[in-house]
């Protein structure tokens, strides 16, 4: 892959890791799906 690429995914990944609002939200979320997952295998 090219490396500026790379670079640029490796520096946007890392920004999401500091965002503590989309991190909270996302748990959140992943909450919410695993429920109704649970809820659709019954």
């Amino acid at each position: 892959m090219n490396t500026l690429i790379v670079d640029a995914l490796a520096a946007e990944i890392e920004r999401v890791r500091q965002d503590q609002d989309f991190i909270e939200r996302l748990r959140a979320m992943t909450a919410r799906d695993g429920e109704i997952l649970d809820r659709l295998a019954e």
